[in-house]
């Protein structure tokens, strides 16, 4: 079917995992005719979750793109997972669409993902709409659910429709006045209640409304303030629905067919131009004449498929053939081919509108976030900055097979091109790559996408902590490096002294030779041999800082002196001035900021006594949370992510960055220094 920007419609499914999004989305698309029947979970059957990852935990994983036409309108639907650990992916795929559908189990509520997606869409300026699935099931609470709402996120919250016969059917209530029996409420209170609200955001139709009375106002009328009032957050409609029987699916579709907003009558995506505070808001225009401009929300890497950018038209149309510029490179990528999503499904199609959501294959330049445009002009353009979750979670993994080396990192960076919250880094000290995620499941299916995609085979193990090592006083210390094998021998002295420096100054070589006693071709030797120890660690195996070496005097030899000796001699003497300044090992300590319902702050703080935190404030914030602020010693938070989620509900969210280095506790370092078996010096 052709259609225009006007009849696009982009959604996405969001809410707490078991809300029931997936099936939701199956229901739209089997009473839209978009497929012939419903799939299901248990059998693997569904249009959204296709990996077999998903059908083997029977959740969602990854944003999967539909969609379906309904009643003259097309509408693009991208259905989310729910758990916390893959909430980057939902946070990227809600970047795309105008308006964020909130799924809600009637049994359970509003959960953390719910509050959480509000918040975000509110505050991205998404339009609003809630689903309260599952009316059928024996323990619903329809209309407790709906208070619960409007207790939560403001009297806003209307019903567009409510359940009727025990959850079996569901009664419109916006485009009618009147009907038949509800299970809580009535039609006719429902319905005065959201005009009053709509009429609200337009003056003159309110005067026409409290003048003449709402008989004479038709849906027609009614259709822009509706817009209006999604936009400015005045109205979050509420509807009722069970994607289990079909209850109230036919209602949702001419809800989102006749009610949600199209890409013109959204708040407008938030493009910027600039770079930080020069940034400035840029205003982007839904018209297919226009320049070109799209961004990539997503992005997926295939074995065999290979990289597909998925990205949305936001002005301009896109075509096959067309030349595109990505971000601000000068050279330009050619579109050999694009496609229309249906979860696995790729549809070849002649040309993309502002608001319609596709794909395009084997461009290597195309990466998360990137935009899309045809015109210089367009340079620097790019969307307002999404603050993702931080991946505070890490394993430290190499390959169990040796030469998977390559494999392995070419793995990695594909799954760090793919999701926007995983992290790796390369801890050189410790010699150890370690991959960082939003939670246990989020690093168990990376960790599997590893084996199973990319045909490697990794061990674990949890990170090592960076430890450190320092002085506490000044010391000296001399070497006679002497070696005689017959012919030239190697001959180099040293005399060097060392101080300790403040904490976080870093490490500073001084060459204080006078008289040429060690002359300067060799000086740059002897700091070599200083920083062999510096990287190697002297008592612990952790590398030093915070110290001064200077070399003030030593010997050399006319026809022995050589580069060796003397970067022995440096090395040697480095180690002896340490024995006797008082070395001690340095923890990182984090400044660590804790966010969780205000009921769970007691236990939360109890348990950070245990660590040996030191806790440096405490804050209320909105919607029943608070903020703890402490001090913690970085060994002590291993176990920490899972350790918050089980005192809080899964509720519980940290950042935490580096703030300094503390001495350990004795019998620490007592533990350090002696597993520390330090290599022997090859002559």
């Amino acid at each position: 079917m052709p259609y225009t920007t006007q009849d696009i419609r982009n959604i996405a499914l969001v809410g707490q995992a078991g809300a029931g999004k997936t099936l939701l989305a199956e229901a739209l698309l089997a009473q839209s005719g978009a497929i012939r029947s419903k799939g299901s979970l248990a059998r693997g059957t569904t249009v959204c979750d296709f990996d077999p990852q998903e059908k083997a935990l029977l959740h969602s994983l990854d944003a999967a793109i539909c969609g379906f036409e309904t009643q003259g309108r097309r509408v693009n639907m991208i259905d989310t997972p729910g758990y916390p650990d893959f909430l980057g992916r939902t946070l990227s795929a809600l970047e795309a669409v105008e308006t964020a559908v909130i799924v809600v189990s009637a049994a359970n509520g509003i959960e953390p993902m719910t509050q959480r997606m509000m918040d975000f869409a509110r505050t991205r300026g998404l339009c609003r709409l809630v689903v309260v699935n599952k009316i059928d099931a024996r323990d619903a609470r329809t209309e407790q659910v709906l208070l619960e709402l409007r207790e939560a996120f403001g009297k806003s919250c209307l019903p567009l429709n409510l359940p009727a016969e025990g959850g079996a059917s569901v009664v419109d209530c916006f485009f009618q006045s009147q009907g038949k029996a509800t299970d809580f409420s009535s039609v006719a209170a429902a319905h005065t209640e959201i005009i009053d609200q709509v009429v609200e955001v337009d003056e003159k139709l309110m005067a026409l409304y409290l003048e003449q009375g709402e008989e004479l106002l038709n849906p027609e009328q009614l259709h822009d303030p509706f817009e209006q009032a999604l936009r400015e957050d005045h109205l979050i409609p509420v509807c009722f629905c069970s994607a289990e029987t079909g209850a109230g699916i036919p209602e949702l579709l001419a809800v989102l067919a006749r009610l949600a907003p199209n890409p013109a009558e959204g708040n407008p995506p938030p493009f910027l131009k600039g770079e930080g505070d020069a940034a400035e808001r840029v205003t982007v225009s839904p018209d297919p004449a226009k320049h070109v401009l799209a961004h990539v929300f997503k992005v997926t890497i295939d074995p065999f498929v290979g990289k597909m950018g998925i990205f949305r038209v936001h002005q301009g149309t896109v075509r096959p053939g067309a030349q595109l510029l990505v971000g601000d490179a000068r050279k330009p990528i050619k579109l050999a081919h694009l496609y229309q999503l249906q979860g696995k499904e790729h549809a070849e199609i002649t040309q993309a509108i502002p608001g319609d959501i596709c794909a395009v294959p084997k461009i290597d330049e195309i990466h998360f976030d990137a935009v899309l445009h045809d015109s210089h002009d367009e340079d620097n353009h790019h969307l307002k900055s999404v603050t993702f979750p931080p991946a505070m979670l890490g394993l430290a993994i190499h390959s169990e097979k040796r030469g998977d080396e390559q494999k392995l990192s070419e793995g990695l960076h594909r799954l760090m091109s793919e999701d926007p919250c995983v992290r790796v880094e390369h801890h050189v000290a410790q010699n150890e790559t370690v991959l960082y995620g939003l939670g246990d499941l989020h690093l168990r299916v990376m960790l599997q996408r590893l084996t199973e995609r990319y045909g490697v085979s990794v061990k674990t193990s949890p990170p090592a902590v960076p430890y450190r090592e320092t002085i506490t006083r000044p010391a000296e210390g001399h070497c006679r490096h002497k070696k005689q094998t017959g012919g030239a021998g190697q001959f180099g002295e040293v005399y060097l002294r060392i101080e300790p420096l403040e904490r976080g100054a870093g490490f500073e070589f001084v060459d204080d030779v006078v008289g040429g006693a060690i002359p300067g071709q060799f000086i740059p030797a002897v700091e070599k041999g200083v920083r062999q120890v510096l990287t190697e660690g002297a008592i612990a195996g952790f590398t030093l800082q915070d110290i001064r070496v200077s070399v003030y005097d030593g010997k050399h030899h006319a026809v022995d002196s050589k580069e060796v000796a003397f970067v022995s001699a440096g090395r040697k003497a480095f180690v002896e001035a340490i024995k006797q300044a008082a070395p001690i090992v340095l923890e990182p300590i984090v400044r660590i900021v804790i966010s969780c319902p205000s009921s769970a702050i007691g236990d939360v703080a109890s348990d950070l006594a245990t660590r040996r935190a030191r806790i440096n404030g405490q804050d209320t914030l909105q919607g029943g949370r608070s903020e703890i602020a402490a001090l913690v010693p970085l060994g002590e938070l291993q176990d920490y992510l899972s350790r918050l989620k089980a005192l809080t509900g899964g509720e519980g969210t940290y950042t935490m960055d580096l703030s300094h280095y503390d001495p350990v506790p004795a019998r620490k370092q007592q533990e350090l220094v002696s597993a520390f078996k330090p290599q022997e010096e090859a002559d």
